[in-house]
């Protein structure tokens, strides 16, 4: 089925790579106009050309940085119906409260939870003022889970984009906006490639947890993404959409 997206406007940030880079090319090809907002100018000039889209350069900590990626979509195309605030980060250096540095805990926190603050902040008048739109929060499996092998900043940073999305998802359903949190399992992207590359037990260990498997592929986690910004999720908000594997329903896992 497609054109599923026909007509809408779509803003993705952290679409140079990875869950990003999938979506921005899924909703491309189901007909909407996709803005990219990244830091990797070569790359995002690459991709909007491939797409017939757009990239803003966007530093998504930086307030004014967000509101001119989001005035920008809304200039150029002349509105704002779909914000994949995608962008994060999980460094080496975020690892068990007991080694993590301040500096580290909140470089991770700018980043991954005060970034979808702001994209939220930037895209919601554009969409209220509409009448309706799609806002999708990358947060992750972890946001509901605990684990022996803590990333600590990496863990608070998805639970606050999980609590966030509900929050937002209940103030403003009855005006039109849709506001879901995305929490995927581990997927097979260079950020978790070059993790585990490092350290082959900490995957082994990751993968036996995992009732299919294996990681996701990019692709699986863009098609959970295009129903949330498709009108066939109409009457889903202030979910935590769980894309994992079935790894937060296991106890045991198949040998």
């Amino acid at each position: 089925m497609a054109g599923r997206l026909d007509g809408k406007v779509a803003v993705v940030t952290g679409g140079c790579s990875g869950i990003g880079l999938a979506t921005v090319r899924r909703f491309a090809e189901e007909g909407a106009k996709v803005v990219i907002g990244d830091l990797d100018d070569a790359a995002g000039e690459s991709i909007a050309a491939e797409i017939a889209g757009a990239y803003v350069h966007c530093d998504v900590t930086n307030p004014e940085q967000v509101e001119a990626l989001f005035r920008t979509t809304n200039d150029m195309f002349g509105s704002v119906d779909i914000a994949f605030n995608n962008a994060g980060i999980s460094p080496p250096d975020d690892d068990s409260i007991l080694t993590t540095g301040l500096d580290a805990w909140r470089r991770v926190q700018e980043v991954n939870l005060t970034s979808v603050y702001l994209c939220c902040k930037a895209a919601l008048p554009y969409m209220l003022e509409q009448g309706r739109g799609s806002i999708i929060n990358t947060a992750s499996f972890v946001a509901v889970m605990g684990a022996a092998t803590s990333q600590i900043s990496y863990t608070a940073s998805k639970g606050g984009v999980l609590s966030m999305s509900r929050e937002l998802g209940v103030q403003f359903a009855r005006e039109g906006v849709r506001v879901n949190a995305l929490c995927p399992g581990p997927v097979n992207t260079p950020l978790l490639q070059e993790l585990f590359a490092k350290d082959p037990e900490r995957a082994a260990r990751r993968m036996v947890h995992i009732p299919v498997g294996r990681f996701a592929e990019p692709l699986e986690i863009a098609n959970a993404v295009l129903f949330l910004a498709s009108d066939e999720s109409s009457f889903i908000t202030a979910s935590q959409f769980l894309v994992d594997g079935g790894i937060s329903g296991a106890y045991v896992t198949p040998l």
